[in-house]
């Protein structure tokens, strides 16, 4: 039993885990894969009227881990999946990975609390969107994760001027 990484068309990584696992059971090898892991994280993002919208980031995307014994047939199933481009590793030859390199995407995966990843970062330009300031435009000055809040720099009588807002009251603007 070992981790190997496959390769699988961007976009198709939960399709290509489903498909395994389906085939893996009507062939009689499902005792022969362990996990089959899609790697994802929570990204907060703001939405239209100010609401805070949580959505799953593939971290890996195109990638897919599955822990398994390698044999001649579990080497077909996977190779012969739809979605899949191969094994990760020299000539698309399967090679399984070291144990202090999965232990970082384990526990990544099985964290009690959800990464949480912002797209927002110091010196981004945004708009507000709600508020006694919507439709102004600012400058993140600082980033506060667990309380979910944002200062930016408004430019208000001549002077930048920090305003507090929440993650769902502002929105990038795409230059």
């Amino acid at each position: 039993m070992a981790w190997y990484i496959i390769h699988t068309f961007t976009g198709h990584e939960n399709k290509v885990k489903l498909s395994i696992e389906r085939r893996a059971q009507a062939q009689g090898l499902a005792s022969k894969f362990y996990r089959i892991l899609v790697v994802t994280e929570d990204e907060i993002t703001s939405a239209r009227g100010g609401k805070k919208q949580i959505r799953k980031q593939k971290v890996f995307p195109g990638y897919v881990f599955i822990d398994m014994d390698l044999d001649d047939e579990t080497r077909f199933l996977v190779r012969n999946t739809s979605g899949v481009t191969g094994f990760v590793g020299p000539d698309k030859q399967p090679q399984a990975l070291l144990p202090s390199e999965i232990k970082h995407i384990l526990d990544q995966a099985d964290g009690d609390e959800p990464l949480i990843s912002v797209i927002w970062n110091i010196g981004d330009i945004v708009k507000i969107t709600n508020g006694p300031f919507a439709d102004f435009q600012g400058t993140i000055e600082e980033v506060s994760i667990p309380k979910e809040e944002i200062r930016v720099l408004i430019s208000l009588f001549g002077r930048d001027t920090p305003v507090t807002l929440g993650f769902g009251d502002i929105e990038k603007v795409a230059y």
